[in-house]
């Protein structure tokens, strides 16, 4: 389901903007990954106040409380979406109560085969999300009724199934799906983001880049880390899984920062931590990956 981003002609005049952006009242179809432990109330705030979709996540160990100290923290805001990890909302059930009760315009519940949860999110009046690595799970989620689609590649940071690039999977779901797709995973800078809304993408998943803003949960040291490294210094892992006793499928690994030894650390990050290299406000992070997508854009077009 291609969507063009070419708004104008002759080049002159590119703005990022889709069907489905257009839809939910965003500037830009940008929305920030609902990162476990680094996306809360805060980083949403700045992200939909900036003109895109800001989303709270809640991790491995999250619970109901967890979630509504993060929506206290929400402002005011014309958007906002909470993330959920599948197994986690299954062992706390309060935890999906507590999102559905907050009526964002996107719930997104993830890593799971199970979609019995998307009857409930549109009663509630939400629209429905999950991420998926390969054009089966794009199809099933589709059948299940679920809104958004978003087309994980093997390069995002943090927990999913390392099978397919971004590029190509996102390609192949375009091809098979007529909801609207959302691109994730590795994506962290304005070539990046021109990419894969030039193939057609809704709009771009990004995590790490926002892992990295001021407003994020993320520790300073982890901030730190994630500035300094480079895209080849990540590595797949279930070994802090395995060690907090989480229930993550052997198939779901979490990719990590290494350190200098090139050992695990419990650190998230996407292959596109290269290109992050300066931890700034969020609106000021979206807007220099927007300004550089179009004017990458307008290059490109007729």
């Amino acid at each position: 389901m291609a969507h063009s981003v070419f708004h104008g002609c002759g080049g002159a005049d590119v703005t990022l903007s889709t069907p489905w952006s257009q839809q939910l009242g965003l500037r830009v179809p940008i929305v920030n990954a609902p990162m476990g432990g680094a996306a809360g109330g805060r980083l949403a705030t700045a992200v939909s106040r900036a003109g895109g979709l800001g989303m709270i996540g809640m991790g491995s160990a999250a619970t109901a409380v967890d979630l509504q100290a993060e929506l206290v923290e929400l402002g005011e805001v014309g958007s906002f979406g909470v993330g959920l990890v599948h197994w986690v909302m299954i062992d706390r059930p309060e935890l999906f109560d507590t999102a559905l009760a907050a009526r964002p315009a996107l719930v997104s519940v993830s890593f799971g085969d199970d979609y019995s949860w998307v009857a409930r999110v549109h009663d509630a009046g939400c629209a429905a999300a999950t991420q998926v690595a390969d054009v089966r799970a794009a199809r099933r989620a589709v059948d299940a009724g679920v809104d958004v689609v978003v087309a994980r590649g093997l390069e995002g940071g943090g927990h999913g199934e390392p099978r397919i690039g971004t590029l190509p999977l996102l390609a192949e779901v375009l091809d098979t799906v007529d909801v609207p797709v959302l691109a994730a995973g590795g994506i962290a800078s304005p070539r990046a983001l021109a990419a894969v809304l030039a193939a057609g993408a809704s709009g771009a998943w990004l995590g790490t880049v926002f892992a990295t803003c001021r407003e994020a949960l993320t520790a300073p040291d982890a901030r730190d880390r994630l500035v300094a490294a480079g895209s080849a210094d990540t590595v797949t892992t279930r070994r802090f899984d395995l060690a907090q006793q989480y229930r993550w499928p052997a198939t779901m690994p979490e990719r990590v920062l290494v350190d200098q030894a090139g050992a695990p650390t419990p650190v998230n990050a996407g292959q596109g931590v290269g290109s992050v290299t300066s931890s700034g406000p969020a609106a000021q992070v979206l807007e220099q990956l927007v300004r550089g997508a179009e004017e990458l854009l307008r290059r490109w077009a007729p």
